[in-house]
């Protein structure tokens, strides 16, 4: 087939205007943080002198694992699985714009960090959430160590914090009848209803296999336990850059709030690490303690993502639109509700394979911004050797929603709708 000059010049212009289309559309998330290791703004340079003599702080032993943003503040929890963790609830002043690895600030200060201060230290503290009354949701699991080495120093405990005047506001201890010997809890996720001691939270207990409710409100817990909350045995193995493990044990891990749908109801959904597969209950039988023994056939099977596409975080936005992190592919994925759970109707908003290695939590803030931290937690728990720290391992990216979306399959206008009733599939 034959062209004249300008017709090639013209196709050629096509084909750099896809190209350029097509790195825009993988590479949206902008880099705000990066670290080769975690560093924290200790009290003086004696101090940071001092925890390194005395092994308080060993920097290679420090991993990043969840987030949360409030105005100024972006939250980075460090969970103490190995010695040398001076810090575990840490935030980074956005507003700082001289660094971009700055050093982690204890939250609300040192002391409220200290490990083992059952009553008003922090121990290990993962994921957390900011609600809409500005308060800030912490869970301390109370563990040092990880796997066999973990060690029960305090009792797990919601601890609640006032993010207007950065005090601790209500401590919870979770009652030792919902907690047994296998007990891991990683994920929470808060629900508001009409006023804000109005509250409930949800935990999902990854290896005791149930989801704890707590009530504000009543100042009380309960636990539910499900067969969707146990691990698929045919989902266990993982591969992440390169490396092949099995956590075949991991069950209700990531969890993830909806919007209000047009039949009134709120929506969990949720997912066992080890899985492949989508569920959901409405959250008014969660609310429901009458219901704990009595409601298998509320909990709903919503879809599978097909092979390779476990996760660990989850979020939804006021219209319906899902992300999630999908650790075997360096990935942040989503799903626009008003569709059913197919392969076919979930999207791929960005993926580095660099950059995102174990993307271990992602949080959308008040203004809409998405935001992705990625640690290789993988690497750092199966790796021979564990992480090179000569090189970047952690980063934390952000963007905009709707830009994230644009282009993929969970794109659509927010005035189009306001939530779609899954069950009725």
């Amino acid at each position: 087939m034959c062209f004249k000059g300008r017709n090639l010049v013209s196709l050629a212009a096509i084909w750099i205007l896809v190209l350029i289309s097509a790195t825009q559309a993988v590479q949206k998330l902008q880099k705000k943080y990066e670290w080769k290791y975690m560093d924290y703004l200790f009290d003086s340079p004696n101090d940071k002198i001092k925890a390194f003599q005395t092994q308080r702080y060993i920097p290679e032993n420090n991993l990043p694992v969840g987030m949360e943003v409030f105005r100024e503040k972006l939250f980075v929890t460090v969970p103490r699985w190995r010695p040398g963790i001076p810090s575990t609830l840490n935030y980074i002043p956005l507003n700082d714009v001289y660094s971009n690895s700055p050093p982690l600030i204890p939250y609300p200060d040192w002391k409220s960090n200290e490990l083992g201060n059952c009553e008003t230290g922090l121990t290990t503290v993962y994921r957390i959430k900011v609600d809409e009354c500005n308060r800030l949701w912490v869970l301390d699991t109370g563990t040092y160590g990880i796997g066999n080495t973990t060690q029960q120093l305090c009792p797990y405990a919601i601890n609640i914090f006032d993010l207007e005047t950065n005090q601790r506001i209500k401590r919870f201890e979770i009652p030792s009848t919902l907690i047994n010997q296998e007990t891991f809890i990683a994920n929470i996720a808060v629900d508001i209803e009409d006023r804000c001691d109005n509250a409930y939270a949800y935990l999902s207990d990854e290896l005791a296999y149930g989801l704890i409710v707590y009530s504000l409100a009543e100042d009380k817990a309960w636990k539910f336990r499900h067969g969707y909350f146990f691990p698929d045995p045919l989902a266990g193995n993982f591969t992440i850059d390169g490396y092949n493990f099995n956590w075949d044990l991991e069950g209700i891990f990531g969890i993830a709030l909806s919007p209000k749908y047009s039949n009134g109801e709120k929506l969990l959904y949720f997912s066992p690490l080890a899985s492949n597969t989508e569920f959901a209950v409405p959250t008014s039988i969660l609310k429901d303690i009458t219901k704990v023994s009595e409601s298998y056939s509320d909990f709903r099977l919503i879809g599978s993502r097909g092979p390779k596409s476990h996760l660990t975080s989850k979020v939804m936005d006021e219209y319906g639109i899902q992300l999630f992190n999908l650790i075997d592919r360096n990935a942040i994925g989503c799903w626009n509700s008003r569709f059913p759970y197919t392969p076919k109707n979930l999207g791929i908003v960005d993926k580095d394979d660099i950059g995102l290695i174990f993307p271990s939590d992602v949080k959308i803030d008040a203004y809409r911004n998405v935001w992705v931290l990625s640690d290789r937690m993988s690497n750092f728990l199966e790796a021979p050797g564990g992480l090179n720290f000569n090189e970047v391992n952690f980063r934390i990216y952000f963007a905009p929603m709707d830009v994230l979306i644009h282009g993929t399959v969970c794109d659509s206008s927010p005035n189009k709708y306001r939530g779609y009733q899954i069950f009725e599939h």
